[in-house]
C-alpha cells in the first residue's frame, strides 16, 4: 500500500488543520507530516542529537501532535500550532538527552532557552521552506533546463558568471538574466511557502 501524497505546498496550515477535522485525509495528515518534520529533525540536530536520534524525535513529535489533536488537546485560540509543535518538540529532545545521560549539562544550556529554541526553529523554517521552493522551481515545466541551471551555478554555487555561461552554453548577458529572473520567482515562491506555513490563527 502507498503512503498518502501531501497536498498542495502552498495550503495554509489554517486549512489543513480544518482538514484534520476528518480523520479519513490522509493527505492532509501527510502535509502536516512533509511541512514539520524537516524543521524538528533540523531542530534536534542542533540540540545534539546525532541524525537517527534526531529522526527519532521528529517521528515521537508528530506523533504525539497525532494524539493530541485527535484527543482534542490543541486549543487553536491559544497560540500558533508551530509554537506548539515546538514545545512537544523540547521536551521530546530534553528527553532523549538525558536518557543519553547528558542531563547535567542541561541546566544552563543556553540552546535550550525559549529565545534560542525559537530562533533556530525559525532558521530551520527558513531551510525547509528554500529547499521546497527549489523543487517547485525544478519541477516547474516553465523553467527551461539552462536557466535554472545558471541560478544554481551563480546563485547558489558562487560559480563566476562566465564560467557558468561557458557550462550552460549561454551568453554572460543570458545569465545575468536568468539569475534575476530566477532569483524573482524563488523570492515569490519562499514568501508564499512561508505564509503558508505560518498561516495558523
Amino acid at each position: 500500500m502507498t503512503s498518502p501524497r501531501p497536498s498542495s505546498p502552498t495550503r495554509t496550515t489554517t486549512q489543513l488543520l480544518d482538514a484534520l477535522r476528518d480523520p479519513r485525509d490522509e493527505a492532509s495528515w501527510a502535509s502536516i507530516d512533509a511541512r514539520f518534520r524537516p524543521v524538528v529533525q533540523g531542530l534536534a540536530g542542533r540540540m545534539g542529537l546525532n541524525y537517527s536520534e534526531a529522526e527519532e524525535a521528529a517521528q515521537q513529535t508528530l506523533a504525539e501532535f497525532v494524539r493530541a489533536y485527535r484527543d482534542n488537546r490543541y486549543d487553536r485560540a491559544s497560540g500558533r500550532l508551530s509554537s506548539w509543535i515546538l514545545g512537544i518538540a523540547r521536551n521530546t529532545i530534553l528527553g532523549q538527552l538525558k536518557r543519553r545521560g547528558a542531563a547535567e549539562i542541561l541546566g544552563e544550556d543556553e540552546r535550550f532557552s525559549d529565545a534560542h529554541m525559537r530562533s533556530a526553529w525559525t532558521e530551520e523554517r527558513d531551510l525547509a521552506v528554500l529547499g521546497e521552493a527549489l523543487s517547485m522551481l525544478r519541477d516547474d515545466s516553465g523553467v527551461d533546463d539552462r536557466t535554472l541551471l545558471a541560478f544554481e551555478l551563480t546563485g547558489l554555487r558562487g560559480v563566476p558568471a562566465t564560467e557558468a555561461a561557458s557550462q550552460c552554453g549561454m551568453t554572460v548577458d543570458q545569465v545575468y538574466v536568468a539569475k534575476s529572473r530566477i532569483t524573482r520567482r524563488l523570492r515569490d515562491l519562499v514568501r508564499e511557502l512561508t505564509d503558508a506555513f505560518e498561516e495558523d490563527r
